[in-house]
Parts: C-alpha cells; sequence; structure tokens
C-alpha cells in the first residue's frame, strides 16, 4: 500500500469525515466499493485496448495480398490429409496444379492486389481473357479455385463479403458438356488394323488392349507395378507398395498390383478411396505378357523395374500424360503436327472423331452392357461410386465372380476385332474364352 504524507493523510481525513456527516455510516464498505468501480473501469479499459488491437490485427489481415492468401489457404485446404475416418482431404497434389495455374493468370495481374480490394469485374477479366482464347475448360476451373478461396477468406472474416457470390458460373462460363465418346464396334476393328501403323511405343500399343480389356483408369495403368518387386512379408510389401505410390502419385498415378499367376490386378487405393481387384482374362493376360517381354532393368543395377510402364528413368512410371499425348498426336491434321512429335499424324484417325484414353474406359463399359451383363456388375467392373449411400453403407458384396464372368466375356468380345482384322500379325494371337 502507498505511504500517505501528512497533508495527505489530513485531506483523506476531511473527505471521510465529510462522507460521514452526509449520511454513509460504513465508511469500509464505501471505500471497498471505489476501489472495485476502479476495477471495473480498468477491466474496462483493457477490453477496450485489446478489441482495439483485434481490429487493427484483423484490419492488417486483410490487407492480405492475394497471393499472400493463396499461400495460406494452400497450406490450410489444399494439403492432402487422411481423417481419423480414412477419408482424404485436400488435394492429391498439395495445390501444384492450383499455384501453376494462379502463376500464369492469377498472380501477374492480382498477386500484389489487398484481398480487400479485389472486385468481381477484376477476376471476371481474368476470366474473360481465357475464354477470348478459347480455354473454357481453364476459365472454369480458375473461377472455381478463385471461389473457393474466397470463400476460404470470407469464413475467417478476412474479407467483409465475397466479390464472387453472384457468379453464376453456368452464366460465365457455361455448363460443362459431358464426354460420351464410345468407340463402335467397326471403328475397335479398325483400330486393331491402324494400331501396328501408327508407331506408337510398343507399350502403348498395348496399353491401348489392356484399357479397353480392364476398363481402368489411365492413372491406374500407368501405376501398375510388377507383383515379383513386392517382398514375401506382408508388411514389408505394403511398405514397398507406399514407397512407390509417393512416387506414382507425383504424376497422378495410382500403383496396382499386378499378379499374373493370380490373374489379378489389386488396387489397394483407388479414386473413390476404396481398394479394388480387377480379373485379367485370357485377353489382358497376353497384353500383360507383351509388357512383361519389354521389361527393363533399373539403372546400373541388373534388378529388374517394378514398372510395367516405366519411364526412361525406370526407377519412375511413365508421365500419366504421355499416352494421352501419343493418341492425339497421331489424330491431328498434317499441318497442326507439333515440333518433334509423331509423323503419323492421322494414323489413329476414326470415323466418330475424336477419342482419347478415358474413351477406352468408357467403351469397356458400353461393350459389356452389349453383353447383357447388368449396370451394378459393370459399376463395380469398373470401380464405380455407388450412387446410393445405403447401398454403399449396406450391400459390401463387391460381385467378384460376377466381375470374372463379365471381363471374360468383354475378352471375347475383344478378341474378335484383334482376330478379324488382316494385321494379327503384329498382335498376340488369342483364344475366344
Amino acid at each position: 500500500m502507498a505511504a500517505f504524507t501528512v497533508q495527505q493523510a489530513r485531506d483523506k481525513a476531511r473527505e471521510l469525515s465529510a462522507l460521514y456527516r452526509s449520511g454513509v455510516r460504513d465508511l469500509r464498505e464505501h471505500l471497498q466499493q471505489e476501489s472495485d468501480d476502479r476495477r471495473q473501469a480498468e477491466d474496462a479499459r483493457r477490453a477496450a485496448a485489446t478489441e482495439a488491437a483485434r481490429v487493427a490485427e484483423l484490419a492488417a489481415q486483410r490487407r492480405l495480398t492475394v497471393r499472400q492468401l493463396f499461400e495460406r489457404w494452400c497450406l490450410t485446404e489444399l494439403q492432402p490429409v487422411t481423417r481419423a475416418d480414412g477419408k482424404r482431404t485436400g488435394r492429391k497434389d498439395g495445390g501444384a496444379y492450383v499455384r501453376q495455374q494462379f502463376e500464369r493468370h492469377v498472380f501477374p495481374a492480382l498477386g500484389g492486389t489487398a484481398v480487400a480490394d479485389v472486385r468481381k469485374a477484376d477476376v471476371l477479366a481474368l476470366i474473360d481473357a481465357q475464354k477470348a482464347k478459347g480455354q473454357l475448360r481453364t476459365a472454369a476451373v480458375l473461377l472455381g479455385d478463385l471461389r473457393q478461396m474466397m470463400g476460404f477468406a470470407l469464413d475467417r472474416e478476412l474479407i467483409d463479403t465475397d466479390p464472387l457470390a453472384t457468379i453464376k458460373k453456368a452464366r460465365i462460363v457455361g455448363v460443362a458438356t459431358e464426354r460420351d465418346r464410345a468407340l463402335t464396334e467397326d471403328e475397335l476393328r479398325s483400330l486393331a488394323a491402324a494400331l501396328p501403323a501408327a508407331r506408337m511405343n510398343r507399350r502403348s500399343e498395348a496399353a491401348v488392349w489392356l484399357l479397353l480389356a480392364t476398363g481402368a483408369r489411365v492413372g491406374e495403368l500407368i501405376g501398375a507395378i510388377w507383383s515379383d518387386d513386392l517382398p514375401a512379408h506382408a508388411k514389408a510389401a505394403q511398405s514397398r507398395v507406399e514407397a512407390l505410390q509417393t512416387l506414382a502419385g507425383q504424376d497422378g498415378a495410382k500403383v496396382g498390383v499386378v499378379n499374373l499367376a493370380a490373374r489379378t490386378w489389386h488396387l489397394p487405393d483407388t479414386k473413390n478411396q476404396r481398394s479394388h481387384t480387377i480379373h485379367l482374362s485370357e485377353f489382358a493376360l497376353a497384353q500383360l505378357a507383351r509388357l512383361a517381354a519389354l521389361r527393363e532393368q533399373l539403372p546400373d543395377s541388373e534388378t529388374p523395374s517394378p514398372w510395367v510402364f516405366p519411364a526412361r528413368d525406370t526407377r519412375r512410371p511413365v508421365c500419366v500424360k504421355s499416352f494421352g499425348k501419343q493418341l492425339s498426336d497421331r489424330q491431328r491434321e498434317p499441318d497442326k503436327r507439333m515440333t518433334g512429335r509423331s509423323k503419323a499424324t492421322q494414323s489413329l484417325v476414326l470415323p466418330g472423331g475424336r477419342w482419347t484414353a478415358h474413351d477406352l474406359r468408357r467403351t469397356a463399359g458400353t461393350l459389356m452392357a452389349g453383353l447383357g451383363i447388368s449396370g451394378d456388375v459393370i459399376d463395380e467392373c469398373l470401380n464405380h461410386m455407388i450412387e446410393s449411400r445405403v447401398r454403399r453403407t449396406y450391400i459390401r458384396d463387391r460381385r467378384e465372380a460376377a466381375q470374372a464372368r463379365a471381363f471374360d466375356a468383354l475378352e471375347a468380345k475383344l478378341a474378335g476385332f484383334v482376330n478379324s482384322t488382316p494385321a494379327t500379325q503384329n498382335v498376340v494371337s488369342l483364344r475366344a474364352a
């Protein structure tokens, strides 16, 4: 307690005496009340100072630039995370593709702009620039990612309002047209005749038929490994698969184990976040036999590469985009040939128009349907996500036996296309199932 001077003591005594004369009888209670009032006033002052500091900090945060906001969004939302229930959040590439697109199309114009100052017109100028170049897909992806990032900022009170909230994607960039291209039976016969002359990589030629025979996704195809690469011990084998998946995941591929003896291609993890086992028909096995004959060794080693589709550096799988480029390069007008790419620019042109690797997967499903195979079995063969949550939860049977019959029926169909062409000298002869 602070000491009083004589004068201060006299002044305090006079003050208390005056209070007593005014009717205040409990001076101790009065003094306690004064102390409480001072404490409350000090608490209020501190609270006001804290609120002022919070407002100032929030104002500073709101002055984040678009690039700074992107870094926070990327670190918080785009990194791949596996939750306790096994579901994954974020993006498998950790936002690498988004970063690439923003570096090219967003940051040059808005990277240094404060997020709070971004207006709808600023974003639409970026989107319209892509539309003017005919890049509708890029425009749609940019708009979607920018809306997600602005929503992230709004949730964290980094902006008062979302400038993109009123933008209707369908009105600005249009509605995406669902691709439905499937090769007809006549086109498949033409494809069988055309492939040997298309001068594709031999692995890529086998890949065409393997996609048709299994209905696999391209990323799953590229990530295929040979079962003899795995250790016999289960835990060691799992560790090996995880290590290879780390490599494959950098290129968007999914590792799956091809076991020729068991006639299976097992994918421990897929796009649908569940495992999937593909039954290998005789047709699929024939294509894999061709690929096994092309197997290469690891650099400076006598150990075979684990990859069914190795890159030039056989320690890694080939890039997922490589196969698609080989197909597209052979479906161009001669004057549109890209430098250093295939001269056989029209060798894989088919009557129904341009086709892609994913169209082969759709073709496999279409052929199965034409053979009378039920839709639920086709969904399992193609590892589609079952739309009904009830079915996903309560029906756990993957119909493995029915899947095997479906793949074997597909084999007979595909073998007919291959063996009906005059170019069979370049294709492994297959027996019908």
